[in-house]
């Protein structure tokens, strides 16, 4: 599948799948909308010393990159789990801008959150501890084990299986009471196979350039 580095609207990059027509990040803003969904929406509204995060699609790594800036601040302890099927390459990773957008001095960080080792854990720094598990989204069978899951995956436009009631059920079962699940989706299917798991859902305002985003909550 032909892919290309495009810059977004705020200025970060992203990869495009000229084959779909689609985007790993928002053509709006990547940073942006990351920052919207994932850490407005998601990380803050998290009070532990102690979380454990999932993220359904690692692609580029920005949400980790940005999430492990966000621990930093106040040494949180991070325990993060990045699914991904097919890995980006470690070429296309260093031409990902966000440590020149978002904080220069952790370049370093970004290309090691890619160099570091697959399925298996990996010290990012004392309070972040990555691991990366590559595997499809369908084989994820964790139980009670995370406070908060960043979903990520390919719109439902081009992959549709990945918005099922069945992906939705699994997610349900992978977080701790009162987990969250955000994505920047928002199609009426979508909310309709989350409350089908048994989430709670709400609708929340989107990141730039889209309307709405979901949030489902494990009650």
């Amino acid at each position: 599948m032909k892919r290309s580095i495009i810059t977004t609207n705020d200025g970060s990059t992203t990869i495009h799948l000229a084959d779909w027509n689609e985007t790993y990040h928002s053509k709006h803003g990547a940073i942006q909308e990351a920052y919207h969904v994932f850490i407005k929406n998601g990380l803050d509204l998290f009070d532990h010393q102690s979380l454990s995060i999932l993220e359904i699609g690692f692609g580029t790594g920005l949400n980790c990159f940005i999430t492990y800036l966000e621990s930093s601040k106040n040494d949180r302890i991070v325990h993060y789990t990045g699914v991904e099927a097919y890995p980006i390459d470690l070429s296309e990773a260093i031409q990902m801008n966000y440590p020149d957008q978002i904080e220069a001095s952790k370049k370093n960080i970004f290309k090691t959150l890619h160099e570091c080792a697959w399925n298996q854990k990996n010290s990012i720094a004392s309070n972040f501890i990555l691991t990366k598990r590559k595997q499809f989204f369908q084989e994820i069978n964790d139980i009670d084990s995370y406070n908060l899951i960043y979903f990520d995956a390919f719109g439902y436009r081009v992959q549709p299986e990945l918005w099922s009631d069945d992906i939705f059920i699994a997610m349900y079962k992978a977080l701790k009471d009162n987990g969250v699940l955000v994505t920047y989706a928002c199609r009426t299917s979508i909310k309709k196979a989350m409350l089908s798991a048994g989430f709670y859902v709400e609708k929340l305002p989107g990141a730039p350039g889209k309307r709405e985003m979901l949030r489902a909550i494990k009650k």
